[in-house]
């Protein structure tokens, strides 16, 4: 309707001349992007105290819990008393495991069955442990063993029989180059989604190992090659992280499949909330929370330090536990991923949310 001067008014009646309700509103508002960006505020907040907590709950005061120990025959009635005195000072964490030889409890080191030998010393009591095996541990029992043996009068000879390589005395490196893996596996995998969302399932998975292998190889060069902080056995670590790198890309990739847009909750939480803290890679599992320390080996950060530890300092006693975790969780990413490839929110033929809508 047009007045005299040549103007529109809006009709008087009708769904467009009334008032929105409230539901229409809410319904209005949901729709628009202040939902999700509200929701975020919410989700970042918490993100950030359970990381803080989860890093702060493993590693800022690691205590012994449980601590493998061998003690070779022979040891004697002082042995036995400095045994003791390191059970108590310890809190009662050693397990001891009885060796007829020297040289039966170094193969137990060798495998990591344990991480401490006691045996007879040419005065005393001589106690070998295994930088290796975990710095903290280690650093832990010398300065106990010390103690014990200062308050006992008994004296005891310690040596590390397999201390951390040069480049890296405080042990870490392992755990950092596992980190950047699984980080980076998933990060890559988003980037995916985001940049790359018209791949189709099989060559979503084909680019995600590209990027696994060719990640893993730069993690390994930089850190042996450019860095120099290790000497890697660089083909079998370049493959544990590039093992590391696809496995978590295909978790988040599974995520996404199931939960959509959401998919970086259950992956940020599993991997990086819960999985890192556990992996064993800052602090030796004997100094990790009971159950932090079990779960952890089952998840891909604690499968990869784990593998990547033996193969760097421990070479000719890998074990094929790590290796079996990793290919579980790939082989199950990539089934549910392939199995329910039609919810994934890429790929050429996959009709957008509003068109759908709209037919």
């Amino acid at each position: 309707m047009s007045d005299a001067d040549g103007t529109t008014e809006p009709p008087a009646h009708g769904a467009h001349g009334r008032p929105p309700t409230r539901a229409e509103k809410w319904a209005s508002y949901k729709q628009s992007p202040h939902v999700p960006a509200f929701v975020l505020v919410f989700i970042l907040a918490a993100a950030a105290g359970l990381f803080a907590g989860s890093y702060t709950y493993t590693m800022a005061d690691p205590t012994p819990r449980r601590i493998p120990a061998a003690v070779v025959s022979g040891v004697g009635d002082r042995g036995e008393e400095f045994i003791a005195g390191m059970e108590k000072a310890l809190d009662a964490s050693l397990r001891l495991h009885p060796y007829a030889t020297r040289g039966a409890a170094r193969q137990a080191m060798e495998e990591q069955k344990v991480f401490v030998t006691v045996r007879p010393g040419k005065s005393g009591v001589a106690m070998d442990i295994a930088g290796a095996g975990g710095a903290t541990v280690a650093q832990l029992l010398a300065e106990t063993g010390a103690k014990v043996a200062k308050a006992t009068g008994i004296p005891v000879t310690i040596t590390d029989v397999k201390p951390l390589q040069r480049g890296d005395p405080r042990g870490l490196a392992l755990f950092y180059i596992s980190l950047a893996a699984v980080i980076i596996g998933f990060v890559g995998a988003i980037q995916l989604s985001v940049h790359a969302r018209a791949l189709d399932p099989l060559e979503r998975i084909g680019f995600t190992l590209a990027y696994a292998l060719l990640g893993g190889f730069a993690i390994a060069a930089v850190v042996d090659w450019l860095i120099g902080a290790l000497d890697l056995p660089f083909v079998e670590s370049w493959l544990i992280l590039a093992f590391t790198m696809f496995a978590s890309g295909m978790v988040f990739t599974m995520f996404n499949t199931i939960m959509g847009r959401w998919a970086m909750l259950p992956t940020w939480g599993l991997m990086v909330l819960l999985g890192n803290p556990s992996s064993g890679g800052a602090v030796s599992w004997p100094l990790l929370p009971s159950a932090l320390g079990h779960i952890g080996r089952w998840l891909p950060p604690g499968a990869s330090v784990n593998a990547q530890h033996t193969a760097v300092y421990y070479q000719g006693h890998q074990y094929a536990f790590p290796f079996l975790v990793l290919t579980a969780w790939a082989l199950v990413s990539c089934t549910v991923f392939w199995v329910w490839r039609h919810r994934h929110p890429g790929g050429r033929g996959h009709m957008p949310q509003h068109a759908a809508t709209a037919s």
